[in-house]
């Protein structure tokens, strides 16, 4: 698959605050999320991501509001996740603003869920955000399993397995985060990004472990089609023209 490399800052919300931890945990507050966004928009970022991380865990919807006010100021595409359990939320968030549409949690529990936002919306405004972990239960074959609720809870479902599926009832992006990198810095999980790409041809962005910048240009090597990262904007340890220039300092194509 060629296509420009995306780069895409992920804003982690809790309760209308953007926060970031490792592997969900000891959250530190990183700033309002409207001023972040518009921060990044000026500053090359291709995209931006919304994860409302207490949405689920919490049964809370999805903070409409922070969506309409980042759309009126905020002129990249816009993808909101957290809280989508239908139809009519996905269309709720499309009217406020938002481009795409990630679902999680609701989509395990109802897989038909992915059929009906495709067949409604279309495949494009559709991602399934995946948090991928390291496991050697049975039910994984692959290695990795799904987790939910921010990472607090398997759902005991091969990951490989679902993405496929997903990919299968009509989903056009996967968000693939690995839980064992979250946070750490680490660098991004290769090994999941190559099975992941080895059964699906829709577009990865690939999330967690970021942390310098030679973690970049291996995840596009190994299959991803956009790179998402949160710490290390939010706290200006790497800025996104940064990583772009390194990424075509090694042959990689990415956005302007």
């Amino acid at each position: 698959m060629t296509s420009l490399i995306r780069i895409i800052p992920c804003l982690d919300v809790d309760q209308g605050r953007v926060v970031k931890g490792v592997n969900f945990q000891n959250l530190k507050d990183a700033g309002d999320p409207v001023e972040l966004a518009k921060n990044y928009a000026q500053n090359g970022a291709d995209e931006i991501t919304f994860l409302d991380i207490s949405a689920s865990r919490n049964d809370r919807k999805t903070m409409i509001e922070v969506i309409e006010k980042t759309a009126d100021q905020v002129f990249v595409p816009l993808t909101v996740g957290g809280g989508v359990r239908s139809v009519s939320d996905v269309d709720t968030l499309l009217r406020a603003g938002a481009d795409k549409v990630s679902v999680n949690t609701s989509a395990l529990s109802n897989p038909s869920l992915i059929n009906e936002i495709a067949a409604k919306f279309g495949s494009q405004v559709l991602v399934i955000s995946i948090d991928a972990k390291r496991t050697n239960s049975e039910y994984a074959k692959s290695g990795f399993e799904i987790t939910t609720h921010g990472g607090t809870k398997s759902a005991e479902v091969d990951a490989i397995s679902w993405i496929k599926e997903a990919v299968d009832r009509g989903v056009g992006e996967i968000l693939l985060n690995s839980m064992d990198r979250d946070g750490t810095k680490d660098g991004f999980d290769l090994e999941l990004i190559e099975l992941a790409r080895q059964e699906v041809n829709v577009p990865i962005i690939a999330s967690g472990g970021a942390g310098k910048l030679s973690d970049f240009a291996p995840a596009v090597k190994a299959g991803a089609n956009a790179l998402l990262a949160a710490s290390i904007f939010h706290f200006a340890e790497i800025s996104i023209l940064e990583v772009k220039n390194q990424l075509r300092a090694e042959g990689i194509k990415t956005r302007l």
